[in-house]
């Protein structure tokens, strides 16, 4: 790919601990002025109240992405220092403002004037009915006292969320084990990885980061391995107990200063779902129909599982927490021939990266320009111009953090760094996201090959790019996956369908060695093989988005998150805890991280992607062109800029339903 001339502003992520207190100072000082001047109106209008609100948010949106994104990248701890405290000061500033009376009155003004509002264009008159709705949702319609008191709930939350996510990046677990002690791992999974000396014993540094966990947990063989390790990463960040149990306390207050019964019902409300009644039947009728499913998978594996005790000579005391990848793995290889270490071998880093991204550009009629050294925070990044497929239109960029380090964000993620925007010249701005990710890295002489699952997961994580990139909003508030909550997600689980497409796979699934396609056969066994543990797999989302509710739908804040958390995975999972003090809830983000009672959000969301895949790419061709342009004018552009419901049924020609997700995972219809 050839180097060009970007159009748009390069983001620069060089910033010393110095720039990035300058930077906050700067903007705080200029949202100020914004504010006043706009609370000093005695003729609120849209144009002299509305516009520079949100044209502040336009304007900003970049610097403090950027600022805050930090924390999770830099290899500097002052610069990540930097970034969190900046993340704490901006939003215990934005707090402050969203508190602020004086704009409230004069938004409200905006909003009541029922001939302006009407005269608005829809773009226009949403963002109007959001901005009134978060200040009263902030408690402007409160009295003084009770208002103060929210504000500071409210900046309290956000410094807890901060200090969460700094102890789960910052806190990966550690073991050693010896080579015997991990029978059952590829050669390759030792290659390169460090020893320390135990004893005379030489021993293999084992971490909680995905890359080093989870090969463990589906191939070491040996169960006393697999509960050591699960015990590490079920045991890190125990301070993070008490900021999820203070948060929690916190959280139900709010709600109810607010008119609230729980912090669910407030949550919901602004979500597709609505009510926490509609959660939880979803919630419940999910686990009834998973666990027909669950009932026959547990059986399977419960006798591979009795025959190994038997081989073993110990007795069978049942399934547990550590049980669970290792079997579903050994039953898929064993029922359909699939073992991850052959399919990996056809899952090349650099091809598929390379394959997904030709997808991408197909589906949606873009193409990418690799840029050559490129204003990056690592080495390992490589950033990309995005540009129309035809002609020279210049749509935005976007950044690949693909493998670990230390200190670096340990799952998978994508960051809208800058919204797309009208500008006030009437030009528009260019989006930019940011894939992190922790895939293997390269090993000796082997390139970094990746799972199928990896595979899965990259197509998800550029679906969350790609809707940022595609979006045209007028206003940044409403860019790309700034959708309702419980949708976010549909668009990038609906792309995760061509991870399982014959077709597909044979245009980057190559030999590492030999470059030869995958064989048709193998990607038979590994698409029939695609359901095999749907139904657990599944009702571990339940129990996520049961647990994410029995907490936060609740009018008591003393609730004990670590009791339920691990109540509920041994009722809904069916696997058990074992007789170890566990506390997997302190390094669940989600809960601390802008999902609260919004987890059912995933398996809800799954339920549209799979009724846009069949209904539309399915039947119209995974490759057709016209259906990509469908998907990207009616799904992708629009971002939240109009309610996801409207996108879908634009797009599918009428309202959803789950029958293509039941069938999707082997599940019959009523």
């Amino acid at each position: 790919m050839t180097k060009s001339t970007a159009k748009g502003t390069v983001l620069n992520f060089e910033l010393s601990p110095e720039d990035i207190a300058r930077s906050v100072d700067k903007m705080i000082a200029e949202s100020k002025l914004i504010l006043d001047k706009a609370a000093a109106e005695t003729n609120p209008t849209f144009s002299s109240v509305i516009v520079p609100l949100a044209s502040r948010e336009n304007a900003q949106g970049a610097e403090y992405s950027v600022i805050t994104f930090l924390q999770n990248v830099s290899t500097k701890k002052e610069v990540r220092d930097a970034s969190s405290e900046a993340e704490e000061k901006l939003e215990a500033f934005e707090i402050e403002l969203m508190m602020r009376e004086d704009v409230y009155k004069v938004v409200r003004a905006v909003f009541d004037n029922q001939a302006e509002m009407a005269a608005l264009g829809p773009e226009d008159r949403r963002l109007v009915e959001k901005l009134e709705e978060d200040y009263r949702r902030n408690g402007l319609a409160l009295s003084a006292e009770k208002r103060e008191k929210l504000g500071q709930i409210n900046k309290r939350l956000s410094e807890l969320g901060i200090k969460f996510s700094r102890n789960t990046n910052e806190n990966d677990g550690r073991i050693l084990f010896t080579r015997e002690e991990l029978e059952g791992l590829a050669d390759d999974y030792f290659e390169g990885r460090a020893t320390e000396v135990v004893d005379g014993v030489e021993k293999y540094v084992v971490t909680t980061k995905y890359p080093d966990l989870v090969p463990v947990m589906q191939a070491g063989k040996k169960e006393k391995t697999r509960k050591l390790l699960s015990t590490v990463n079920e045991q890190r960040c125990p301070e993070n107990i008490e900021l999820m149990q203070e948060a929690i306390a916190l959280r139900v207050e709010a709600a109810q200063l607010l008119g609230f019964k729980t912090h669910a019902e407030f949550k919901l409300k602004e979500k597709m779902a609505k009510t926490p009644k509609e959660v939880m039947d979803f919630e419940h009728d999910m686990q009834k129909r998973l666990n027909v499913l669950a009932q026959g998978e547990l059986k399977e594996i419960e006798g591979l599982k009795r025959a190994d005790n038997k081989a073993a000579g110990v007795p069978y005391e049942g399934l547990y927490l550590w049980d669970h990848r290792f079997y579903s793995t050994l039953l898929k290889e064993r029922k359909h021939n699939v073992s991850e270490d052959e399919v990996k071998q056809y899952f090349p880093m650099k091809e598929v990266t390379r394959g997904i991204l030709d997808i991408y550009q197909k589906m949606l009629s873009l193409r990418f320009i690799r840029v050559e050294n490129p204003p990056v925070w690592h080495d390992d990044v490589d950033m990309y111009e995005v540009w129309e497929a035809t002609g020279d239109t210049f749509v935005g960029h976007f950044y690949l953090d693909l493998y670990p380090r230390d200190n670096k964000y340990n799952h998978a993620a994508v960051w809208p760094i800058r919204a797309g925007y009208a500008r006030e010249d009437g030009s528009h701005e260019y989006p930019v996201a940011a894939m992190v990710a922790n895939f293997p890295k390269p090993t000796g002489s082997t390139p970094a090959l990746l799972k199928h699952d990896d595979a899965v997961t990259l197509l998800h994580e550029l679906g969350h790019v790609f809707h940022g990139i595609c979006s045209v909003t007028k206003w940044s508030r409403f860019h790309g996956t700034r959708t309702e909550g419980d949708f976010v997600e549909a668009p990038s689980q609906m792309l995760e369908n061509w991870g399982w497409e014959p077709s597909v796979l044979r245009q980057f699934a190559v030999h590492h060695k030999t470059g030869e396609p995958i064989p048709e056969d193998l990607v038979k066994r590994l698409v029939a093989a695609k359901n095999e543990g749907a139904g657990l797999f599944n009702l571990r989302q339940v129990f996520f988005g049961l647990f994410d509710m029995a907490i936060h739908d609740t009018t008591n804040g003393e609730v004990d998150s670590k009791a339920i958390y691990n109540k509920l995975r041994e009722e809904v999972t069916q696997f058990k805890n074992g007789d170890v003090e566990s506390w997997g809830m302190a390094t669940f983000g989600h809960m601390m991280g802008g999902y609260d009672a919004g987890y059912y959000g995933y398996l809800w969301s799954q339920v549209f992607s799979a009724d846009m895949f069949a209904s539309r790419f399915l039947k119209e061709g995974v490759d057709n062109p016209q259906t990509g342009l469908d998907y990207r004018h009616e799904i992708l552009l629009p971002g939240g800029s109009r309610d996801a419901s409207v996108s879908l049924e634009q797009f599918l020609g009428r309202k959803p339903n789950n029958k293509a997700f039941l069938k999707s995972i082997g599940l019959k219809l009523d």
